[in-house]
């Protein structure tokens, strides 16, 4: 990091430290991820937690079939703008397929690796999202174990890859159907099964802090929006400017505390304050290798205002 001004200070007297904001505070912008459970669908799931916190604002991020299982981040509040950033998560599956005959073991492997690497992803009939030729990446579809006409595989790809099709291709591919009988999402981006919980595990934290006062369940499950940008290069503004960035202004030279080294122009960054809140995602507009030299001028654009308006006194007139 290049310091810029090590004499900057915050004030008590305004924002939070990421870990002591309150419950109601961190279901103003905050994610949860859920196991979810076979049945519902992934809209009924958010709904479902929506209306039990009371929440305005709750959706979730990439969608689960109703028969899938695991990882579904849900949003809420400010952390619902970053929606579009979730959805583009690789993922991780297993799934187990079912053969309309005996497979061989050496043609099953030799036709699941033709499935790896960019291969043509068509969306089934039954999707939410229009039919079109599209090509998606596939780390990995590599065989688990293998049972009686049946295969449970281990599937790492692109975030929007249909694994109905896989299956689909797959049978064209050694020549007998194909169904996807069982799906499960270990992973979501760098978040996995071990970090979620289940809708019956939320419903008992949440029972527990409004009907008994304890928060530790809600605190190990409402997760703060920080968490979800953490691999962001971060650059530390002072309070001043955290009030006008949370307004949608630019962030100007005066406002910045330290910035990473050897970013370039464009280079998407997280504008956190001096307590470690997030404020903004923003683009440069100056590589910082000529930040320090400056004393006026834009240093970055944000993209996605992530604080609440006033969270920071104003030191403009209006």
């Amino acid at each position: 990091m290049i310091i810029l001004d090590k004499d900057a200070k915050t004030s008590d007297n305004h924002g939070t430290y990421p870990e002591k904001r309150t419950l109601e505070q961190l279901m103003e912008g905050s994610f949860i991820l859920l196991d979810k459970a076979p049945g519902p669908s992934s809209h009924q799931v958010s709904a479902w937690a929506r209306d039990l916190m009371n929440l305005e604002k709750l959706g979730h991020g990439g969608t689960l079939d109703p028969f899938a299982t695991g990882v579904l981040p849900l949003l809420a509040g400010k952390a619902m703008r970053l929606t579009g950033r979730i959805l583009t998560h690789d993922k991780s599956y297993i799934a187990l397929l079912k053969f309309g005959k005996e497979v061989d073991l050496e043609l099953l492997a030799e036709k699941m690796e033709m499935l790896t690497g960019k291969v043509y992803n068509v969306p089934p009939e039954i999707s939410a999202v229009k039919v079109q030729v599209r090509t998606r990446k596939i780390s990995k579809f590599e065989i688990l174990d293998l049972g009686n006409k049946s295969v449970l595989t281990h599937i790492e790809c692109e975030a929007g890859t249909y694994v109905r099709t896989m299956a689909r291709d797959l049978g064209l591919l050694i020549g007998t159907s194909v169904e996807l009988k069982e799906l499960r999402r270990p992973s979501s981006g760098k978040f996995n099964l071990e970090q979620s919980v289940t809708m019956q595990q939320l419903a008992d934290a949440y029972w527990l802090w409004k009907e008994k006062g304890n928060e530790s369940g809600m605190r190990r499950i409402l997760h703060p929006i920080e968490m979800m940008l953490s691999e962001v290069p971060k650059l530390v503004v002072k309070d001043g400017a955290a009030a006008a960035l949370s307004h949608g202004a630019p962030l100007n030279r005066p406002g910045v505390v330290s910035i990473p080294e050897n970013l370039g122009v464009g280079s998407e960054v997280l504008l956190v304050t001096l307590k470690g809140e997030a404020v903004a995602l923003a683009n440069l507009v100056q590589p910082s290798k000529v930040i320090p030299d400056m004393t006026q001028g834009e240093v970055a654009k944000p993209n996605c205002v992530l604080m609440k308006e006033d969270t920071y006194p104003r030191s403009w007139k209006k």
